[in-house]
């Protein structure tokens, strides 16, 4: 592992750091890294937003090796947003390029005394005055730097006017529309007066054994292009599956009250292909190239993913693909998380259909489903912090609070859910309620296992009926810590590779001897970690839920009739944890057996 910077911006003092040899074969890398490192800094008095709170940006051992789909980085803080453990994943070429520069990480702390960019070329940090860049959006100021420096292939991480706004769902953007979504880590940059980072790198991506990693590598390169799910998502895109899920009522709509929709269609994947796409994207050395690229209004703009696609689509009866492409790139520009802005407007339109919201506190707007104007409008409100967006810009569990409806958001932990129901793919029931972050569906993406099929002996994870219950816990537990391991890694999720091969290229690159079952301890270590991060945070076992709407059956559609078994599904998950089921801690035994003793006096004092 190559140093992490250490930048302080109240001091400008620059250090390095390299973490313990075994902090990286405990967690390897990335996130579950940035947790052991983070864990004695995130405490219940931190203020996420204050000059004290660390921000660390950090790659993982497999990031910018030109392996199959490990172009990525994570960011990792406190959450404005929850108040947890917070967590965001980004591709494109920056991740890479810092490693390039010689680093594999930054932390940064303390507050520039006006809005400043970083400048990592190589060995040269400098931190530089953007006083006159504040206020330009995500893809502006990356425009805007790159002039200024006039090195060529510079990468750029960069936050909108969200960010600089502190808005708690704020996102960091890099590339072609790249971004650290969840889980507010923009507003955590702006509140440190950080606009950017800008990094270039000469050297070469250290390996322990090139020589073996090379042909493993090609190896799996080849046989990632060849996979039917790469296929799918280089002809389509994330939401090429969005039909079946359709079908099968895990695709919500009417902010997951309705089960069908008939303009679904209209916002495929498939559609989306025949009518507006004109190319793909990719990150860093990608044979999956996932990303879209569309023509439209003159121009070619970055297309819309699956999320994005179903947030301001069936979430809010909108089936105009050009105007749900426009909302997307509107939210990049601003610097606002896609998932948690469609899922807020969900819930004021479904507020303003009840009465509970009225024109009054709109500003005379009228929240109609269905209206592309209407959700324009609150996008650029939310942005600026102005009138009716002020209250939208605190996320869905803080505009329900403001209006006295806290049961009716869509939220877990104050992360807005994604859009794949649990009442289409039960699985993701145990995911939402337990994800470290919230209601997140990359910290396991199981629907990918409930209704895609996508079991795997090697990691011991069987198919179970979709509406299955409690006899999946353990599986999704499974799920979870090879997530885990990827976030580690680090591992796109969309990257099909199996999991043997995923074992060789570790420890070519690290000079590790890992088996598969100390891979996933490597996972199951870094989940539990972030667990008893949370725990010491305030979070306890009435946090691990779903909100009402989902604990209901849908009237129509693929789910119709079906009644998550949350419960029964809860309690065999503890007991597949090894958490004690009163708290929802994990045991001093479940501790100790993943290495973890020092964490035991924090969470069990009379231990």
């Amino acid at each position: 592992m190559q140093p992490i910077l250490q930048i302080n911006l109240t001091t400008g003092q620059v250090d390095r750091y390299l973490p313990p040899r075994e902090w990286e074969q405990q967690y390897l890398g990335a996130a579950s890294l940035a947790a052991r490192l983070l864990y004695p800094h995130l405490t219940p008095a931190l203020d996420p937003l204050s000059p004290d709170a660390p921000l660390l940006f950090l790659n993982g051992p497999l990031t910018g090796t030109a392996g199959p789909a490990v172009g990525r980085f994570v960011v990792c803080a406190k959450s404005p947003a929850t108040g947890l453990w917070g967590e965001s994943n980004a591709g494109g070429f920056w991740g890479p390029e810092l490693r390039k520069a010689g680093f594999d990480g930054l932390w940064i702390t303390g507050r520039a005394p006006h809005p400043v960019y970083l400048w990592v070329h190589d060995d040269r940090i400098e931190i530089r005055d953007a006083s006159r860049l504040w206020g330009l959006d995500a893809y502006q100021i990356q425009h805007a730097i790159a002039t200024q420096l006039g090195v060529k292939n510079v990468r750029v991480a960069a936050i909108g006017p969200a960010g600089e706004a502190q808005i708690p769902f704020a996102l960091i953007l890099c590339d072609h529309g790249r971004v650290a979504g969840r889980t507010g880590m923009g507003a955590v940059m702006g509140a440190k007066n950080l606009k950017a980072i800008a990094v270039k790198g000469t050297h070469p991506v250290p390996l322990v054994d090139w020589q073996k990693y090379k042909p493993l590598r090609s190896q799996a390169n080849r046989d990632l292009r060849s996979h039917n799910q790469t296929n799918a998502l280089r002809e389509l895109g994330s939401a090429g599956a969005s039909d079946y899920f359709d079908y099968l009522g895990e695709m919500p709509k009417k902010y997951f009250q309705a089960g069908t929709f008939d303009g679904t269609y209209n916002v495929s994947g498939a559609s989306l292909t025949e009518t507006l796409l004109s190319g793909v994207s990719t990150c860093h050395a990608c044979v999956i190239a996932c990303g879209r690229v569309v023509t439209l209004d003159g121009g070619k703009r970055k297309g819309p993913e699956y999320e994005t696609i179903v947030g301001f689509g069936p979430n809010l009866l909108i089936d105009d693909l050009a105007a749900i492409t426009r909302m997307g790139e509107l939210c990049d520009r601003y610097g606002m998380d896609t998932i948690s802005m469609s899922n807020t407007l969900g819930l004021a339109f479904t507020l303003f259909e009840q009465g509970a919201i009225t024109p009054a506190d709109t500003g005379g707007l009228a929240l109609e489903w269905g209206s592309v104007e209407a959700a324009t409008r609150c996008i650029h409100l939310t942005a600026r912090r102005e009138g009716f967006g002020e209250l939208l810009a605190r996320g869905a569990r803080g505009l329900a609070q403001h209006f006295d409806a806290a049961s009716e958001a869509l939220q877990v932990n104050g992360l807005e859910v994604a859009y794949h129901d649990p009442r289409g793919a039960s699985g993701m029931a145990l995911v939402y309620a337990t994800s470290p972050r919230g209601a997140c569906h990359n910290q396991s993406d199981y629907f990918m296992v409930d209704v895609l099929g996508h079991a795997d002996e090697q990691l011991g994870i069987a198919f179970l009926e979709r509406h299955a219950g409690a006899e999946k816990a353990a599986n999704v537990a499974r799920h979870q810590d090879w997530r885990t391991l990827n976030n580690a890694l680090v591992l796109c999720i969309f990257a099909a590779v199996p999991p043997d091969t995923v074992r060789q290229l570790v420890n070519a690159a690290t000079g590790f001897d890992f088996s598969l079952d100390e891979l996933l301890r490597c996972g199951e270590r870094g989940w539990n970690l972030k667990r008893a991060i949370n725990n010491r945070l305030g979070l306890t076992r009435a946090n691990d839920t779903l909100p009402k709407a989902l604990r209901q059956p849908y009237p129509d559609g693929g789910a119709a009739g079906y009644v998550i078994p949350l419960d029964e599904m809860l309690a065999a998950y503890y007991r597949a944890r090894g958490w004690d089921p009163q708290t929802g801690r994990p045991t001093p035994q479940k501790l100790r057996q993943l290495d973890l003793d020092w964490v035991v006096k924090d969470l069990w004092p009379e231990n």
